[in-house]
């Protein structure tokens, strides 16, 4: 599981697929982070838990 910001989801897609992991699950979150202030940062950290959640918890058979 990772993390990445807009501007970098067609490279984190790239990036799994030529390691042969071309489902490979990723959070996405808004860019940039660097000069968010802490309520930003918080909400950004929000959505992306709304999303990490259900794949952590998802049980493959």
């Amino acid at each position: 599981m990772a993390i990445i910001t807009d501007p970098f989801r067609r490279s984190a897609q790239m990036v799994a697929q030529l390691n042969g992991l071309p489902e490979y699950p990723f959070a996405l979150v808004g860019h940039p982070i660097a000069n968010d202030d802490d309520a930003a940062l918080q909400a950004k950290a929000e959505i992306a838990l709304a999303q990490i959640l259900p794949l952590l918890l998802e049980r493959k058979a």
